[in-house]
């Protein structure tokens, strides 16, 4: 007689693994990467290189230290540096982007359990703590090829072309200026079933539908910033964002709004990165409200009375 076999869920399991996943991720992030270190050169392969270095060192060693399963291979905390390198100036001291790491990776991540146990993307998350503590992150900025310092962002001084936005020749942060080469990274993921483009269509649309009512030309909001990175690649993210399709369209509506009101009222030019901090806060309530309840189930104080009838 055989033996039958009672598991919890999932009963059909896909072929996609984390690491996988992770791959596929890096590899979409490559032609945003390798736009940014053509554009500002040798210090942003550099930078890149140390944030993606330092998050997998302190991952190994937090995991070492609070003697859990090593867990570098999965490939997430490369994700997670490298996303934080993009997200930095090319000029920021080289201490704080390991800080940055740190930040990202034992703070935010590792010391609330790790993949999966995380309450907000990492990388979002480190770079909001250096941004607010170190000058550095909002006041040099390097125009590309060059070692001349800019005033300004795209998104201040609005007078870049949409061709400079496309092909990233601003000012900005390492992985954010080219527009065309993140597009190119997230629509391959979403060719490939790694991310859904509801999120990133919602959130960009928001963005394009919100400056147009303010009055400001939406082709140049959604082209400039960080939006492209941010929408593609952050508020994508598997663990801090909503699981069913109607929720994802809520998170990106949410980011979309957020970023439009920052970005038209806040002290910061730009909005994307605080917009999915807060959105990540009220995943969970997001998941909660638009979960689709299982054939059959039933409240669990209308179990417990039948159970005591």
């Amino acid at each position: 007689m055989q033996t039958l076999t009672v598991s919890p869920s999932p009963h059909d399991r896909g072929t996609l693994s984390t690491t996988k996943i992770m791959l596929a991720v890096l590899i979409a992030l490559l032609p945003a990467c390798i736009s940014g270190c053509m554009l500002f050169g040798m210090r942003a392969l550099v930078l890149l290189a140390v944030c993606t270095a330092s998050a997998v060192v302190f991952e190994a060693l937090c995991r070492i230290i609070m003697k859990r399963e090593q867990t570098i291979s999965d490939l997430s905390a490369a994700v997670t540096g490298l996303l934080l390198g993009m997200n930095l100036p090319v000029d920021l001291p080289i201490w704080q982007a390991v800080v940055g790491s740190f930040l990202a990776i034992v703070v935010v991540k590792q010391l609330f359990g790790g993949l999966g146990q995380n309450f907000a993307n990492p990388a979002i998350t480190a770079r909001i703590m250096l941004m607010l503590s170190f000058s550095e992150m909002t006041s040099v900025w390097r125009m590309p090829q060059s070692d001349a310092i800019a005033a300004a962002t795209p998104l201040v001084s609005g007078d870049a072309s949409y061709w400079d936005l496309l092909l990233g020749n601003t000012a900005g942060c390492i992985g954010e200026t080219s527009a065309a080469a993140l597009m190119l990274g997230g629509i391959a993921l979403c060719i490939a079933g790694i991310i859904h483009p509801v999120t990133p269509l919602a959130f960009i649309s928001t963005v394009a539908l919100g400056s147009w009512m303010c009055g400001d030309n939406p082709l140049y909001q959604i082209l400039a910033g960080g939006l492209m990175l941010g929408a593609w690649f952050m508020a994508t993210d598997y663990v801090t964002t909503p699981v069913t399709v109607k929720g994802k369209l809520i998170f990106g509506i949410g980011c979309g709004i957020i970023t439009v009101v920052i970005r038209q009222f806040g002290g910061y030019p730009e909005g994307v990165s605080f917009s999915i901090l807060l959105m990540n806060l009220v995943t969970p309530y997001i998941d909660r409200f638009t979960m689709q309840k299982p054939f059959g189930a039933m409240p669990a104080k209308k179990q417990e009375e039948q159970a005591h009838a």
